[in-house]
């Protein structure tokens, strides 16, 4: 399944522990310039939605989890693939091309689960550097069982901790105008009473 847990399960007296990988903010980061012309282009899309005070994440419903398979798969096929052959100061990200790359597909992605009712925090652009070398974009979804990846190279929604990613900057969740570099750690939460 696209979406099997990445949880690893350690036996404790009476107790079972899922290890869950999140992603974690470091230090304030720059955001990429055609970031910042994106959000002059569609400020709807760069302003927080939900109340500052309300933090706690999503649960990740079965209702939900096709809802993310089917905007990852829909977008995925709308946009035919066409490398920007431009410089970064010349780089534009747009919402729902006919053709474009990899910041294309994720900020339409990420525009359509905001329709959707998703919260700002919960989606966060994310660049990341693949196995070629390359920069990429995809788009991180924060939820209260885990961090997953909706990626145009994939065809799956998958855990942050089976990418194969070297991890560089992403919105921060309580504001999607600032980033953060960031990195994925694990952590032990509780997941049920094994009595």
């Amino acid at each position: 399944s696209p979406f099997a847990s990445a949880a690893v399960f350690a036996r404790q007296p009476g107790r079972l522990e899922a290890k869950v990988n999140r992603i974690t903010f470091d230090y304030p980061s720059l955001p990429p310039l055609a970031f910042v012309r994106f959000c002059m282009r569609y400020p709807q899309d760069c302003k927080v939605r939900e109340m500052a005070t309300r933090s706690e994440l999503e649960p990740l419903t079965k209702m939900r989890r096709a809802e993310l398979a089917k905007v990852n798969r829909e977008v995925n096929r709308a946009i035919m693939p066409h490398e920007n052959g431009q410089d970064v100061s010349a780089d534009e990200w747009l919402v729902s091309p006919r053709e474009g790359d990899c910041k294309d597909y994720a900020v339409t992605k990420r525009h359509k689960l905001l329709e959707r009712g998703w919260p700002t925090r919960s989606l966060l652009l994310a660049e990341v550097v693949i196995a070629s070398g390359e920069h990429h974009l995809v788009l991180i979804v924060r939820t209260r069982e885990d961090d997953l990846v909706l990626d145009n190279l994939s065809e799956y929604v998958h855990p942050v901790s089976h990418a194969s990613y070297r991890w560089v900057r992403a919105q921060q969740p309580i504001n999607p105008k600032f980033w953060s570099a960031i990195n994925v750690a694990s952590s032990a939460r509780l997941a049920m009473d094994a009595r």
